[in-house]
Parts: structure tokens; sequence; C-alpha cells
């Protein structure tokens, strides 16, 4: 079981979250869109998961939506750069549909690490 699963299509987002978090001390899973998330959380359940809002193949929203109906207590935090429609329209549907919290891109390190740690000590 890892602590983090990151669902987001792009690699860069990826691979710095998931060093920062391994650096932190958490495991972390990655995955490439919301199927490819869902099914990740499906074989091995994560304590808090980051999703992506503009994704293609499963778009964040309704990963949120699924991973919620899956564990009513899992941690969810939602990011988005917002594409070309802009992030805050993105991040408060995210929120109404079951994200405990959410980010904008680009966030600073220390958003992203004191809000995992919040949420996860909240609920150990």
């Amino acid at each position: 079981m890892a602590d983090i699963l990151i669902i987001d299509d792009e690699e860069m987002i990826r691979e710095s979250l998931s060093t920062l978090f391994v650096r932190e001390g958490f495991t972390v899973e990655v995955a490439i869109n919301g199927d490819d998330g869902l099914a990740k959380f499906v074989a091995s359940p994560a304590r808090l998961v980051i999703v992506d809002i503009v994704m293609p193949e499963k778009e964040g929203v309704a990963t949120i939506q699924e991973l919620r109906r899956s564990d009513p207590d899992l941690g969810i935090i939602a990011i988005s750069g917002g594409g070309r429609r802009g992030n805050i329209q993105f991040l408060d549907v995210a929120r109404k549909m079951g994200a405990d919290a959410a980010l904008a891109k680009p966030f600073t390190r220390s958003q992203i690490t004191g809000l995992v740690r919040e949420m996860l000590g909240a609920r150990a």
C-alpha cells in the first residue's frame, strides 16, 4: 500500500512530486491518467491521492468521483494548471465533486508537502 498515489498526465509533474515525496519519507505510486490511476488504486489502495484535473483518457473530476465512491474517507487533492479556461473554475468543480483540497499549478514545494502532511496526519 502506497501512502500517496499521484495521477497526472505530465511526466515532469509525476516525477517531481514522486521524488519530493519519496525524499519526505512517503511511499509513492504514479499513474498517467484517470483510468491508470483507478486501476492502481483498486490493486493497491493509497492513503492519499493527488489528481490532475485536465488529462486525456479519463479526466480528473470523473476520477475523483470514482475514487470517492470507492473510498469515502480517502484524502484527495486536486491540482490543475487549468488548460485553456483557467484553473480556478476546474478546482472549484473538483472540490464540489469530492476533492478535499485543491491547488493551482504552479504551487510551491512547501504548499504541497504541508497539505499532504496535514491530510495524512488527520487520517492517521
